[in-house]
């Protein structure tokens, strides 16, 4: 897996939940799924997972917010070009 690969691969760790949850019960298998080599597999098993899911729960806080806060933007827009 190349290196731009394996970063879109790590977001998505972070992002999707299901297979968050899949690296945390079996990191190794995980990491053979999505084609990384033995020495990458080594360092997913020794992952702080206490940090990942931390560093997940914060991304998603940080998408939640960009979300509301492109609603209120959106609905501003409309109230003006009326």
């Amino acid at each position: 897996m190349a290196g731009t690969e394996l970063e879109t691969w790590l977001a998505r760790v972070y992002t999707d939940p299901a297979l968050r949850q899949r690296v945390l019960a079996d990191p190794c298998a995980e990491a053979e799924r999505a084609g990384l080599s033995s020495n990458a597999s080594a360092e997913l098993a020794r992952l702080d997972t206490l940090g990942l899911e931390l560093a997940a729960r914060s991304f998603a806080h940080k998408r939640a917010s960009k979300a509301k806060r492109r609603g209120v933007l959106q609905r501003l827009f409309t109230l003006l070009r009326r």
